[in-house]
């Protein structure tokens, strides 16, 4: 059988160390996040959408607004009116 021992050594004083050494490592961290610039990618609607990808998304929309129906009507009716607007 094997018996593992600590030896506590450390003070109080250390862990108050080890507590502020992280605190302002986290700190650093959450700085150097908001420091970043996102660039924002400008994005075209594309014009070259086929009038067949709608009507089938359309009917897609219209498919599972039928099957949520009983489940969530509210749901069904979002779905309707997302596959009206084109």
């Amino acid at each position: 059988m094997t018996t593992a021992t600590y030896q506590a050594t450390d003070s109080l004083r250390d862990y108050f160390a080890n507590v502020g050494r992280a605190a302002r490592a986290f700190a650093a961290a959450l700085f150097a996040a908001q420091e970043r610039q996102y660039v924002a990618q400008v994005v075209a609607p594309s014009d070259t959408v086929c009038p067949r990808v709608m009507q089938k998304s359309r009917m897609q929309l219209f498919a599972m607004a039928r099957n949520c129906e009983d489940m969530a009507p509210s749901l069904a009716a979002e779905l309707r009116y997302l596959a009206a607007r084109g």
